[in-house]
């Protein structure tokens, strides 16, 4: 396949969509867009790093879930769930673009408390109700597919084998890039220091090498820095950088079966991880960090991990850390959801941020609902709405209590 090169000087004054951040998001919706009937228009996409070793995209653990308490939440999953069953199709069924990867092994949530196992049940129904694959189990019935628990002190879990588990995410972002370029979308290796915005309207961007592009519409794709990309445009944006931990362990006594991504109690989850297991959690203390600040705390493993996962599955009494990392959540810290669609005043800027650890799993249905709103005007497949910026405006909080 032959594709254009990555370039670092634009090639026009102007621009009819430029998307900044080049990393999942930003590519799904340059695909999207660029594939979509209804648009013909110039696109770019300027990512500051195109070796993305600090995005949040690099760090993600490819999770996929059904399991989530908001309707809307579902239906996007659900849509991913598609999207990378049916991959090749939606790449026009291409030769060259392999079928995705995936392990459907699900979410395991366990709920040590009368609440929490309520709120369990009823999100569980309303799953079903969409055609989820979610169930209850009881803690012998947990035991009578999983016997490696420790399930003292459990009321129930929450487990679905359909849909659930993780996929080849590398490869589908790589896809998005190469088709998204072989679709004319240019990859601008620089960086926007500056918006020009009368409050209306968003007119030009400035880069860091000196150039001042005109643009029609801008689509606000960034990650983490999002906030910082909003603020170029004179616009509030509730997002910051947040840590999360991911480790890398081999067990002396390998599980006999595959480990559902099991969320604890504590917050801790782990999940099988080809020959090996991954492990991750929040910090105790959650504040916001600098966008360079990838460190782990040394003690985060020995206090809380390995405990956890000790008391819960005891074959993992006897552990070998491999590798740790720590990667940055877009955190929302309105209401740990999706801001999606302009803004309420200056209509030609779109937001695609705060995903909040969602960002990989959501990224199909994020591109399509973008490049929808920019080639259409209106969200057609899925009604994003409820996740615009407006809510911030009128506070209006989107309840979802399944974050992890």
């Amino acid at each position: 396949m032959s594709l254009d090169p990555i370039i670092s000087e634009p090639r026009r004054s102007s621009y009819d969509v430029v998307i900044v951040g080049g990393a999942i998001i930003g590519s799904s919706i340059a695909w999207f867009l660029s594939d979509n009937p209804g648009f013909d228009g110039t696109i770019l996409v300027v990512e500051r790093d195109m070796s993305f070793e600090n995005s949040a995209t690099a760090h993600t653990n490819s999770c996929m879930r059904q399991q989530f308490s908001n309707e809307l939440n579902i239906g996007i999953s659900q849509f991913a769930a598609e999207f990378v069953r049916n991959f090749r199709s939606y790449m026009h069924d291409d030769p060259e673009v392999p079928e995705l990867a995936t392990q459907h092994y699900g979410y395991m949530y366990l709920a040590d408390t009368p609440e929490f196992a309520e709120t369990l049940r009823v999100n569980q129904a309303m799953q079903a109700s969409m055609g989820a694959g979610t169930k209850i189990m009881t803690p012998e019935e947990i035991l009578a597919d999983y016997p490696f628990y420790n399930l003292d002190g459990i009321v129930c879990g929450s487990h679905n084998l359909v849909d659930e588990g993780y996929f080849d995410s590398g490869t589908m972002f790589d896809w998005w890039r190469r088709m998204a370029r072989r679709n004319g979308v240019e990859y601008l290796a620089n960086e926007v220091v500056g918006i020009a915005s009368d409050g209306e309207n968003v007119s030009s961007i400035a880069l860091g090498s000196g150039e001042v592009i005109n643009v029609g519409t801008v689509v606000n794709a960034a990650g983490p820095r999002a906030v910082e990309v909003a603020r170029m445009a004179g616009l509030a944006l509730p997002v910051e950088p947040r840590r999360r931990y991911t480790f890398i362990f081999d067990a002396a006594e390998p599980l006999d079966r595959d480990l559902p991504l099991t969320i604890d109690p504590s917050g801790v989850h782990v999940r099988s991880e080809g020959d090996y297991y991954l492990a991750g959690c929040p910090p105790d203390i959650d504040p916001a960090v600098a966008y360079d600040d990838f460190c782990v705390d040394p003690d985060v493993w020995e206090d809380k991990v390995w405990p956890v996962l000790a008391n819960r599955i005891p074959a993992f009494q006897r552990i070998k850390l491999i590798s740790k990392w720590a990667g940055h959540y877009s955190f929302n810290t309105f209401d740990q959801n999706v801001i999606i669609g302009p803004h309420h005043e200056v209509d030609n800027f779109v937001f695609a941020n705060g995903f909040s650890g969602h960002g990989l799993q959501q990224s199909p249905a994020i591109g399509r609902g973008v490049a929808e709103w920019i080639a259409h005007g209106a969200f057609q497949t899925l009604d994003l709405t409820p996740l615009g910026y407006h809510r911030l405006v009128e506070n209006n909080v989107f309840v979802e209590t399944a974050i992890i």
